[in-house]
């Protein structure tokens, strides 16, 4: 499976004088990962795409399912509109009606994650989390991969060390926020700590 390598624009200035960050950029790209899922249960793991599964739900994605991570469902801005028993969750779990974004240390071709070490299994250099939900994720769900730090490499160094082939002819370019959005986002992040 070839991945596509984005790139984020340039930050521009608002309505209002302010000023799109890179942040900005990113939760807008993480919201697109939600666009079309429907009535489906969002998991995603970290405050951006949390952010982003929120936007989606207060702009193109009404139907979408928001979660606390446990039980309670949430609305776009984060008051419970209703609760799901432990016991359904698996159901959920098991027929596919979940969209999970997750981070990863390291994907291959097929978006299989390594969760157990990087280095020899004898003696890792990063004990990783291990066996956990990303099995089961990756199998029965569309799962997407959030990664929020990237080092600055040049492109060679990237196609190198990546073990599978690369769409690299040109980059895409993740879209800017609408005025639409960054006022959404002042209102469901008022301390702006994406940009913390």
């Amino acid at each position: 499976m070839e991945r596509s390598l984005r790139s984020v624009p340039a930050p521009r200035s608002g309505r209002g004088g302010g000023v799109t960050t890179t942040m900005d950029v990113c939760v807008v790209a993480c919201a697109e990962l939600f666009r079309g899922d429907g009535e489906i249960l969002a998991s995603p793991m970290g405050s951006i795409p949390s952010l982003g599964a929120r936007l989606a739900r207060s702009t193109f994605e009404p139907d979408l399912l928001l979660s606390d991570g446990e039980a309670t469902l949430l609305t776009g801005d984060g008051t419970p509109e209703g609760w799901i028993p432990y016991r359904a969750v698996f159901d959920v779990v098991a027929h596919g009606r979940r969209h999970v974004v997750m981070g990863a240390n390291q994907i291959d071709r097929y978006g299989n994650q390594n969760i157990s070490c990087i280095g020899s299994h004898a003696a890792p250099k990063r004990q990783l989390l291990g066996v956990r939900g990303a099995p089961g994720n990756t199998v029965n769900h569309r799962t997407s991969y959030w990664v929020p730090k990237h080092s600055p490499r040049s492109l060679d160094d990237v196609v190198e060390q990546t073990g599978f082939p690369l769409a690299i002819d040109e980059p895409t370019v993740t879209r800017l926020p609408t005025d639409e959005e960054l006022e959404l986002l002042s209102t469901l992040d008022p301390g702006n700590t994406r940009n913390a």
